[in-house]
């Protein structure tokens, strides 16, 4: 006896890569409904090797189903998820409407596991933000050895973060360049995003930083332990898929590079490549397609008595938004549903 699954926004970029991790990682579904728009109606997408139409999200039923992972912006989740969840269907919510509400919890299965059991609060669960989601795998397993003070990242942030339209914008202002007869404005992003770096992700806050660097603190705060500071620069650049972040970490106490390498070797949903030499590290490239945060570049930081550098990389799409949440639903229905 498996699950009844419904994924709300099947058809953008997240919704897609649900289905596929799914299937993938043999997800016991008894029934999977693929909601869309109106505008999206009857659009057809893959389950495995089963195809969906897509149904209409504004007439869909949500009772007697299961679990609803929400693919969709903050404004359709905030019309359609209270209805799921009054209707007795578990939300894993992506977008960013319900990560800082105190009563819902925001969970990464790999650093606060413990969290599942307040879904009961509203039905409702979120998924954290994509730069937050990679970076906290990595410095959950560290704080328990050797507890984190501070967190200095910064991050290069692929377009498919903006979903297909930021895809779409690199990949005609690309052509454009080698094909001077046309000019491709920038649309998407405020900035030609092609040959070029952006050192702004969402919009300005007052205090000159962005609301994604805002994300980034608040977010690491909720899942991993609200005593350590985080000052964040995200920075979109001319990247496909795969999210990278340089991030520095100050410790309480000493931690040698060899122990924190260690440590991250054995932590669950990390993979330590790290060698040094030419090469010997990870880029955005490999990691599409990945379900695993890479781990690279980890070394002493000289500059402060108890600092080491890393190097993470991801797969934006599927630990940044997908994955997590079919984690998600799999710890729920492990601790909570029993199902399957």
């Amino acid at each position: 006896m498996g699950y009844r699954i419904v994924v709300v926004g099947a058809t953008g970029n997240v919704g897609r890569e649900m289905l596929n991790i799914l299937a993938e990682r043999q997800f016991p579904v008894d029934e999977i409904a693929a909601l869309a728009s109106r505008r999206s109606l009857g659009t057809e997408v893959s389950f495995g090797d089963k195809t969906l139409t897509t149904q209409d999200l504004d007439t869909f039923d949500f009772a007697g189903w299961d679990m609803a992972l929400f693919a969709v912006g903050s404004a359709a989740t905030k019309d359609y998820a209270p209805k799921a969840a009054a209707a007795g269907c578990v939300v894993i919510d992506n977008s960013s409407l319900y990560r800082y509400d105190p009563e819902i919890p925001l969970i990464v299965p790999e650093c606060n596991p413990e969290a599942i059991h307040d879904y009961k609060n509203k039905n409702i669960i979120a998924n954290p933000n994509c730069s937050t989601a990679q970076m906290v795998v990595a410095l959950k397993p560290l704080h328990d050895r050797a507890k984190i003070k501070r967190v200095v990242v910064s991050t290069y942030q692929s377009v498919s973060g903006a979903g297909k339209d930021g895809m779409d914008e690199l990949w005609d202002q690309t052509k454009a360049i080698y094909n001077p007869t046309t000019e491709v404005a920038p649309n998407k992003f405020q900035k030609q995003i092609a040959f070029n770096v952006i050192p702004q992700i969402d919009v300005f806050m007052e205090d000159g930083s962005t609301k994604e660097e805002w994300k980034m603190v608040v977010e690491t705060k909720k899942i991993v332990d609200p005593s350590i500071k985080v000052t964040a620069t995200c920075v979109r650049v001319p990247v496909f898929v795969g999210h990278s972040e340089a991030v520095n970490i100050e410790f309480e106490e000493f931690l040698d590079e060899d122990e924190a390498r260690d440590i991250l070797r054995e932590a669950p949903g990390i993979m330590v490549i790290d060698k040094r030499e030419a090469g010997g590290y990870v880029s955005p490239i490999e990691c599409a397609g990945d379900f695993a945060t890479f781990i690279s570049r980890i070394r002493q930081d000289s500059t402060i008595e108890n600092g080491i550098n890393l190097w993470c990389v991801s797969d934006n799409l599927r630990k940044g938004a997908a994955l997590n949440a079919v984690q998600i639903a799999e710890l729920l229905g492990r601790e909570v549903l029993k199902k399957g």
